[in-house]
């Protein structure tokens, strides 16, 4: 397998435009560490090597500039987020830069993701048009796309279609290996003190905190 490009174009997408339905409040807004929710997230992706960051927002989406700090982000508003995180895929896709040659696709949700999970991610797919991290407990995100993949991204549909796509593809996905289990997500209250008595747990270290030792499988 090549490797990427040092000089290729990348663009990250974080998903914040969820309804928080289930939570029963703006989970973008929830209090993580010194920011919100999505705010870490936002501030992860900044300490990515990301050419362009662009953020997805719907669902309270004026609360949401008002209290989260998206400076130095594209930010793409999702009116149909009720139809899950493919529509927000979709809108952003019409304003990704041009020159851009890989999207990383993060979660606004999932706050465990690092700057090194995602560099680990990037300096394993190599030329693979589609490379996911496989924790120790499956595969999860970020995800990385080629921009050969963007038009199929489009025309997903729902909260799975990421994952479908995967597996239409299989035979062109790169797995990139990350040590530790699949970073936690919010969705409901159980699942945010979950996040917090994880932050607050001694010796907490997210997965793929560490680039070394990364090791990837899939096409050749």
């Amino acid at each position: 397998m090549s490797a990427p490009q040092a000089d290729s174009f990348v663009t990250g997408l974080v998903l914040g435009a969820g309804g928080s339905r289930r939570l029963g409040r703006p989970k973008q807004l929830l209090p993580y560490r010194d920011a919100t929710l999505l705010g870490h997230v936002v501030g992860v992706a900044r300490a990515c090597p990301f050419d362009q960051i662009m953020v997805a927002i719907g669902g309270a989406a004026d609360e949401v500039r008002s209290q989260v700090d998206l400076a130095g982000t594209a930010v793409v508003i999702n009116d149909a987020y009720g139809a899950g995180c493919s529509s927000s895929i979709a809108a952003a896709l019409g304003a990704v830069d041009e020159r851009c040659e890989v999207m990383v696709l993060m979660l606004g949700d999932q706050p465990g993701v690092t700057a090194a999970t995602v560099a680990t991610l990037l300096a394993g797919r190599g030329d693979s048009p589609l490379a996911v991290c496989r924790y120790d407990e499956g595969r999860g995100h970020p995800i990385a796309f080629a921009r050969d993949v963007f038009g199929e991204l489009a025309q997903l549909h729902g909260d799975k279609g990421v994952w479908r796509l995967l597996d239409q593809r299989s035979g062109d996905v790169v797995e990139v290996r990350v040590a530790g289990p699949i970073p936690l997500d919010v969705d409901t209250p159980e699942d945010y003190q979950a996040v917090l008595a994880q932050v607050r747990r001694p010796g907490f270290a997210v997965a793929g905190a560490s680039v070394a030792g990364a090791s990837v499988s899939g096409p050749a």
